[in-house]
């Protein structure tokens, strides 16, 4: 069948998987006791409870649409190796940050694994039980961020099952492979397949493994003969809890529970999700299984039986890696991404939206959600897909009672709130993260009004000020004609601090009833202009001990310090080879990128360009009384063009890098000293690099090439 024909249950699949670990997060690490006798069974949302926001970064979601970008960074190839993945793990991982629980070596098993990759073993040694042993090679995670793989592979188990194998070996082996690889083949059939039986039975074809093949079976037996799933809970607790195995998070405790949660939820989504909360364990990371297992098999209309679990999540989820640009993400975003995988895998051609909100699935909102400031004055109603009642996709936005002295308001978050409400001890306050939108970018929404009386719409940013407190700047007002409409805007210089939200009001002076579609909003290239000053201009009451602001957090920093300097902007240091720090958007494509730099004793360093993580990237250095620029890809760095140019310690130099097609130019105080052609990264974020050694940045602009 098609990949055309298997899109909104990969969507499905998607929306499972986010849900399931939000309902799963804020009782993660709880026992079973206390679940129960706090919450009876979780139905739903706990995170108002716990102090936890709804919406927060989790390995779970991270790993898994993170590490299989090892698709596209490898041109699609279905002969995709372990190494290949192991490559984006040290590509997508920022040390000690991103996605990983940093346990510690033989503590924590990825944290085990990236470590071994990072010292030069290869996958699948680097997660191999005669390197690690039992205790490490048989946790939970090869599971946890297993669905990509599927996914990509819809109808295809065989091929479904040999990526997630090699995706898997990165950092497991044994048993731990195994149980990953049963779930990714019964999640591949299950696009066709839809008796869960039946799945349990066919997907065992795929496994080898006479241990593991007798615990499914018992279990089946088990899940059978109990009339409640306690009492198959209480077995695994009884016969397979955490006591019966090495390790601080064991397969087989978590692959049982996850596997009674989804034969006693029968087609009950709510149900299942539920029952995986409740029992304890890894509860994120086994409903996170579970409602991809249950997203896919019973497509968008499962979510409908029980509450209304989609609302409150409105599509939207992080993806935190050193490619911090692609970390405010969306369901439909990371479809898109899956959709095109699975469709050049299969030798397809799939039509997929260029504007970054099209709501092209059913029911989906990409963001979007009501303005949550001036709550007395905010007169809209609802926020929904508007497919259902138009036959054509795109956000309706509805309001009632408009009129003067109101308005009716919704935003879409492009960066992190930095002072979010809640508790402390989620890891929302780790969260690494770029804007999704700059000044000096030009935004385009399509809207259709459908009244014949229409409101004023307008365009408004909400930004951190230099006091790091929210302030909004507005576009003009445009007023609405009955039919489509298109507005466009440049966004205005915030002076390099960052955009929280991108908002649109609409405001009447008479009273108005009804509804707006929004068809479209995109931004695409790069800034017109964007640039940030000095530390001083930014952060006036900076001091030389100051460590970090606000502005200092739109970069992703893969170096060993990165800060705000006193004197200049940044200070960058880094004792090994490759410290990349990056600001901006996958949407960059033809720009200058442009610093003065002071150069100490490194062996080199100078400008990024069109980065897609920190092992993919154009650098432009000045290394060795030479300059150069090179094409970094994984641990490769292939020297483009080369110059001699001496240069003195503690000089100080403007460098100017400009990419433009496959066009790559260095400029040094002005002039132009260095040019290369290549045309592998066509677009991606831009920054600084720093090999063993430190420099200063006064400034950084990007301008549109």
């Amino acid at each position: 069948m098609s990949i055309k024909n298997y899109q909104n249950a990969i969507y499905a699949g998607v929306l499972g998987k986010i849900i399931g670990v939000y309902l799963g997060r804020p009782v993660e690490g709880w026992t079973f006791e206390k679940i129960r006798d706090r919450f009876g069974e979780v139905y739903y949302y706990k995170g108002h409870f716990t102090g936890a926001p709804l919406i927060v970064p989790d390995d779970d979601i991270s790993g898994t649409f993170a590490f299989f970008r090892a698709l596209e960074d490898n041109g699609y190839s279905a002969g995709l190796t372990a190494e290949d993945i192991g490559n984006a793990w040290l590509n997508y991982i920022v040390e000690n940050e991103t996605i990983l629980w940093w346990g510690g070596l033989c503590r924590s098993t990825e944290h085990t694994a990236y470590i071994r990759l990072k010292n030069g073993i290869k996958a699948p040694m680097s997660g191999s039980e005669a390197l690690n042993g039992k205790s490490m090679s048989e946790q939970i995670g090869s599971e946890i961020f297993i669905d990509t793989w599927a996914l990509v592979n819809p109808g295809n188990p065989q091929r479904a099952a040999d990526m997630a194998r090699k995706a898997a070996s990165v950092s497991h082996d044994g048993l731990a492979v195994d149980a990953a690889v049963y779930l990714a083949v019964m999640e591949a059939m299950a696009f066709d397949e839809k008796d869960i039986n039946t799945l349990l039975d066919k997907g065992m074809e795929y496994i080898d493994n006479p241990f593991f093949e007798n615990l499914v079976t018992e279990l089946r037996r088990r899940c059978k003969a109990a009339e409640d799933w306690h009492e198959v809970r209480d077995w695994i607790a009884q016969e397979h809890g955490y006591d019966k195995y090495p390790g601080n998070c064991p397969m087989v405790t978590n692959h049982l529970t996850l596997l009674m949660a989804w034969i006693m939820g029968g087609d009950d989504f709510n149900k299942a999700c539920m029952i995986a909360c409740s029992a304890g364990w890894d509860t994120d990371c086994n409903s996170g299984n579970v409602g991809c297992l249950n997203g896919i098999r019973l497509g968008l209309e499962g979510f409908s039986k029980g509450a209304d679990l989609r609302k409150p999540v409105a599509d939207r989820l992080y993806v935190v890696t050193s490619d911090g640009g692609e970390t405010i993400s969306d369901a439909v975003i990371e479809t898109r991404k899956i959709v095109k995988a699975a469709a050049r895998l299969n030798g397809e051609e799939v039509v997929i939206p260029k504007e970054r909100y099209a709501f092209e699935y059913p029911g989906s909102v990409q963001g979007v959600i009501p303005f949550d400031e001036d709550q007395e004055e905010q007169v809209l109603t609802r926020i929904e897909n508007a497919y259902e009642s138009t036959g054509e996709y795109g956000c309706k936005i509805s309001y009632e009672g408009l009129g003067a002295g109101v308005h009716a308001s919704c935003c879409v978050d492009t960066f992190i709130d930095l002072k979010p409400k809640g508790k402390e001890g989620t890891s929302y306050f780790d969260v690494l993260c770029s804007p999704t939108l700059y000044s000096g970018q030009e935004i385009t929404a399509c809207v259709t009004a459908m009244e014949e009386v229409n409101p004023d719409f307008r365009f408004f940013i909400q930004y951190f000020d230099e006091n790091d407190r929210l302030a909004i700047l507005y576009a003009d007002a445009v007023k609405l004609e009955k039919g489509r409409n298109t507005i466009q805007w440049t966004v205005p210089d915030t002076r390099g601090h960052a955009i929280y939200r991108l908002g649109i009001t609409l405001q009447s002076d008479i009273r108005e009833d009804g509804s707006i579609i929004l068809n479209t909003l995109d931004w695409t290239n790069a800034p017109v202009r964007y640039e940030m000053g000095r530390s001083m201009e930014m952060t006036p009451t900076l001091t030389p001990w100051t460590t970090t602001t606000a502005w200092l957090k739109t970069f992703v920093s893969s170096a060993d310090h990165f800060n705000p300097d006193y004197t200049v902007t940044f200070s960058i240091c880094h004792e090994r080879e490759n410290g990349v720090v990056t600001t901006g958007s996958s949407a960059w494509d033809d720009y200058t990128v442009s610093s003065v730099i002071t150069f100490s004793q490194q062996d080199a360093a100078g400008l990024v360009a069109r980065a897609k993580g920190h092992r993919q990237y154009y650098g432009a250095v000045l290394t060795k009384g030479c300059v150069q620029i090179y094409k970094q890809k994984n641990e490769r760095r292939l020297i483009l063009a080369k110059e001699s140019f001496p240069y003195q310690i503690d000089e100080t130099h403007k460098l100017a890098f400009r990419v433009k097609k496959e066009a790559l130019e260095l400029y040094v105080d002005d002039q132009p000293v260095l040019s290369a052609k290549d045309s592998e990264y066509g677009r991606g974020q831009a920054g600084f690099v720093v090999d063993s050694g430190a420099v200063l940045g006064d400034k950084f602009t990007v301008e549109r090439a």
